[in-house]
């Protein structure tokens, strides 16, 4: 396992060797994928989970996080998902390319209680991997092209380290130019 340069004062593990510190999509998707051994995991105190509380708590930069949001959107009737990994120093373009790349009239952030549902993962450690097959998971080609990154686990109590190369190899990953615009 690589040492990380982002990790701050985190403790990083082997992820494959702590399936308690992953939501159970997580840790099963991960067994899946051919680089598993190359992703880290952290413990955190769920209270610090939220993006900025968990970097200056941690000493890891905020440039080197990435956010990931569950997007819903409409089209005859039915209920589209999509998932919209974008660096945290960002903000995704909901309702411009992420809603033409769903191909609905209008996108939204999904509920809470609706994205905790249908992904089996925790508010606030939403990930893209081990999201619902089908989905999509659109990655800004700034997250895609990150050597280093931090990222949900699917739990608030830890988070992952990974390479953007290996989050946009996920089954259903599409990289996207301007998938985020700058704060």
């Amino acid at each position: 396992m690589s040492s990380w340069s982002i990790a701050g004062t985190l403790t990083v593990e082997p992820a494959t060797a702590r399936p308690d510190l992953l939501a159970e999509p997580v840790a099963k998707a991960l067994a899946a994928l051919p680089d598993a051994g190359l992703v880290g995991v952290a413990a955190i105190d769920p209270e610090l989970a939220d993006t900025a509380e968990f970097c200056a708590a941690y000493s890891s930069p905020l440039s080197a996080s990435a956010n990931c949001v569950v997007v819903a959107g409409k089209r005859a009737g039915e209920t589209r998902y999509a998932a919209a990994l974008v660096l945290a120093t960002t903000r995704a373009d909901v309702n411009g390319v992420i809603r033409r790349r769903m191909d609905v009239r209008k996108a939204s952030f999904a509920p809470m209680a609706e994205a905790v549902e249908l992904t089996g993962m925790e508010y606030g450690g939403i990930t893209p991997i081990g999201l619902p097959a089908g989905w999509p998971i659109l990655l800004d080609a700034a997250v895609a092209a990150e050597p280093e990154l931090i990222v949900g686990s699917g739990i608030r109590g830890s988070k992952l380290l990974v390479t953007g190369s290996l989050l946009a190899a996920l089954p259903g990953a599409q990289v996207v130019d301007a998938l985020a615009k700058p704060v």
